[in-house]
């Protein structure tokens, strides 16, 4: 059987606020200092002792989300969202003259202008397919470099889509039988245990009284353990598992029938024209908000108020973008989500989401080179396929597609974990030597999720990355001065490098993290801090001293 994916980027799953991990791991475990604490956070409160001791004032930091949506009227979420300075709330006029009627918050570039949003998506691999088979099915060769590049894009995605390159798949008929009894299991294990949720760990350390309770216990434990899902609740695995039953119908649909074209349906804009830009409308919560809601959360939700949870950054405003349906995102959302927040004022971008597939590229890489010659800063999650990154497809990525060098203002996060809550490397995460940055804690990381007054624990690189954009920010707001690219270096070159080795996600191998990621580190608030300080002061020392008022007296 296929790996049943772990909370996934666009997974978007809810998750019970009355979550049960193991009674010794804090809820806010991510935050926490591994040398005085045992668990393998970010030293958040260490950081914080240092702006104290050395009376550093913040300056407010815009940081844009693009995501699903955010529940914009959650307790911790309402004082930290960023509002335009230039629109009037309500008024139905575009003050700001930008293109975006009422974009208060921010916008939904998946959103239609009588209201509608578009929640449920294709996979990008069924609409490459679909758009270049007529053209090239049955072709091999194409002469100009162009055409090649699509030739390639077009088999790689008849073999995605057709299942030749997928490896053994379970039936979904198949899988369904095994949920239902899953189903059952839950419903007895939840009246016995007393609770309900558990984690995996939690139900093998349970000894059963009968039969009954044998069973039950068996049928999870037996397919949460070999797919590395321990650490996870039942709920969050049968939600897992439902995703991916519908992800495999979807798949098997897909083979004979074009993909319905529902975005083109809502929304209403010309997709193959980049510059139909003003599209879209202002309903930024819309009905998808819980993986927007989460990683906003994580970011900044609101610090020190006695309420939920509190964001690692102490001065920032939320600008969220709405871009990421159920399914994957189209080039040309990201690419006007990035613009977007660029023109109006965010210094750093979170972007938890990601593909196989980016038929228009050339617009994401004009995006990025457009963010990076205004200083502004892409966090990105590496993704949760357990995959090698630096051998295999994944977009958005650094490598501009005119071969023209890439992006330096980007930093890509795989996903952490604890000892103590499912290993040091979360078994989901996606890896790269060259091309995943840094980790950082991304395994049952508790965050705000919709309701108003909700909060749970998510898991998954969409986790990881907002720690990390929280990180960002904080420097920013006490370091104000710091360039993008030195953001970047502040975080990786402060980041602490484990003494034990970690295990491969994929290959589950025991090696060093520098075989995994660039830096071989983990992100710490902490050393980022004093990392940053320390190359200002640094900077300050190469500045050449004005020149002098002295006349020299010429020689003869």
């Amino acid at each position: 059987m296929n790996k049943i994916k772990s909370l996934a980027c666009a997974s978007m799953l809810l998750c019970s606020s009355a979550f049960a991990q193991k009674n010794e791991v804090p809820k806010n475990w991510h935050q926490l200092d591994p040398a005085t604490t045992g668990f393998n956070g970010i030293s958040l409160q260490k950081a914080y002792d240092v702006i104290k001791t050395k009376k550093l004032k913040s300056k407010r930091v815009i940081v844009a989300v693009i995501d699903s949506g955010i529940d914009t009227l959650h307790e911790d979420l309402k004082p930290i969202l960023w509002t335009n300075p230039k629109e009037i709330v309500g008024n139905g006029i575009d003050d700001d003259k930008n293109g975006y009627v009422d974009d208060v918050h921010g916008w939904n570039f998946i959103g239609g202008k009588d209201g509608r949003n578009l929640k449920e998506e294709s996979l990008e691999a069924a609409r490459v397919y679909y758009k270049l088979k007529s053209k090239w099915d049955g072709k091999t060769l194409a002469t100009t470099d162009a055409d090649k590049r699509e030739l390639a894009d077009f088999i790689r995605a008849e073999k995605t889509v057709l299942g030749e390159d997928a490896g053994f798949a379970p039936s979904p008929v198949m899988l369904k039988n095994m949920q239902k009894g899953l189903m059952k299991s839950d419903t007895l294990l939840q009246k016995v245990i007393g609770k309900e949720t558990f984690t995996g760990n939690e139900l093998e350390k349970y000894e059963t009284k009968d039969i009954a309770e044998k069973k039950a216990k068996a049928s999870f434990i037996g397919l949460m353990k070999p797919n590395g899902a321990m650490e996870q609740t039942n709920k969050e695995f049968l939600d897992g598992l439902a995703e991916y039953i519908s992800s495999l119908e979807k798949k098997e649909i897909a083979k004979t029938t074009p993909p319905a074209e529902n975005r083109k349906d809502i929304v209403g804009d010309d997709e193959t024209n980049f510059n139909d830009r003003s599209y879209g409308n202002n309903d930024i919560m819309a009905n998808t908000p819980f993986h927007g809601t989460h990683c906003a959360g994580i970011i900044a939700a609101a610090r020190n108020n006695g309420k939920g949870v509190d964001g690692i950054a102490d001065n920032v405003r939320i600008m969220m973008l709405r871009a990421v349906p159920d399914g994957d995102e189209h080039d040309k959302d990201i690419a006007m989500a990035i613009r977007y927040a660029v023109d109006n004022g965010a210094q750093i971008i979170s972007m938890s989401f990601g593909k196989d597939f980016s038929p228009e590229k050339q617009w994401v890489d004009d995006a990025f080179r457009y963010a990076e010659s205004k200083n502004v800063l892409l966090v990105h999650a590496a993704g949760n396929d357990k995959k090698n990154v630096d051998t295999t497809y994944n977009f958005p990525n650094p490598f501009y597609i005119d071969g023209k060098g890439r992006a330096n203002n980007i930093i890509t996060v795989g996903a952490s974990g604890d000892k103590k809550n499912g290993g040091l490397t979360a078994s989901f995460s996606n890896y790269g030597k060259k091309e995943v940055d840094v980790f950082a804690p991304g395994v049952n990381i508790n965050s705000t999720i919709p309701g108003g007054n909700t909060y749970g624990p998510a898991s998954g690189t969409s986790m990881a990355c907002p720690v990390v954009a929280g990180i960002a920010a904080l420097l920013l707001e006490y370091y104000p001065s710091l360039t993008a690219i030195q953001l970047k270096e502040a975080i990786e070159k402060s980041s602490t490098i484990p003494k034990e080795k970690v295990e491969n996600p994929e290959t589950k191998e025991k090696v060093n993290l520098s075989d995994i990621s660039k830096t071989g580190g983990f992100a710490n608030a902490y050393e980022a801090i004093k990392y940053a300080g320390n190359m200002l002061d640094k900077n300050k020392t190469l500045i050449p001293p004005p020149p002098t008022k002295i006349k020299k007296s010429k020689k003869n």
